[in-house]
């Protein structure tokens, strides 16, 4: 019987993707789309558990849920892994100087868990500007990048899987409070193109506009 199953996963095209996320945040304005859609972000709370829930949602969540599907999605001939990131990560003045040697170098797992374990320490005592982290959608900001550092790790560990993180655009959803720019529809399209990659595609890339981009940080705007 097992190996009947695994028979007739070897032939269906096997997708994980890891599109669960959280901002971090809470918003302090009256109720009101004009208000809504005047720069949200500046009107933004962080606190410490929202931070600490948003990289276990963001990071931790996507990994663990990778590990578990991993032995799953080996049965298949041409197993495929899209991580939702964001392209705030690329943003001069956001990432901060503790995270750009993690978005441009090789890291490994145990480097990200000790990496996101200092941020939440610094972010309890208050010295993630002195300490040169993000300061605007902290935890957020450190989520995406961990998440892109841990694509990188696992498609080179898996070399046989399309394993690939990608900026959906500024969609509007409740994360942003439906400010976004983008519908749901023309957000999906470039995570459904990865999702559907021939065997033998990139893998270990981060996908902004629905074309691999580069590690460089550059100037621009949130969901870009």
């Amino acid at each position: 019987m097992e190996k009947r199953k695994r028979d007739v996963l070897k032939n269906i095209d096997l997708v994980q993707v890891n599109n669960a996320g959280i901002s971090g945040v809470t918003f302090s304005m009256a109720s009101g789309t004009e208000e809504y859609s005047s720069n949200i972000w500046s009107k933004a709370t962080e606190t410490y558990e929202l931070a600490e829930e948003c990289l276990k949602t963001n990071y931790y969540g996507a990994k663990r849920t990778t590990e578990a599907l991993i032995p799953l999605l080996q049965i298949s001939e041409s197993p495929r892994i899209v991580n939702i990131s964001s392209s705030i990560v690329m943003l001069k003045g956001m990432v901060g100087e503790q995270l750009k040697g993690v978005l441009t170098g090789f890291t490994t797992e145990e480097k990200l868990s000790d990496l996101i374990s200092e941020y939440l320490k610094d972010f309890k005592q208050g010295l993630l500007e002195t300490k040169g982290w993000p300061t605007c959608l902290s935890a957020y900001t450190v989520s995406k990048v961990a998440m892109n550092a841990y694509t990188r790790i696992v498609a080179n560990k898996y070399p046989d899987f399309c394993i690939n993180c990608v900026c959906p655009g500024f969609v509007k959803t409740d994360i942003n409070l439906n400010t976004g720019k983008l519908t749901v529809e023309e957000g999906a399209a470039t995570p459904v193109k990865l999702a559907v990659l021939p065997k033998g595609g990139p893998s270990g890339l981060f996908f902004v506009r629905g074309e691999p981009a580069s590690p460089d940080l550059d100037d621009g705007y949130i969901g870009r």
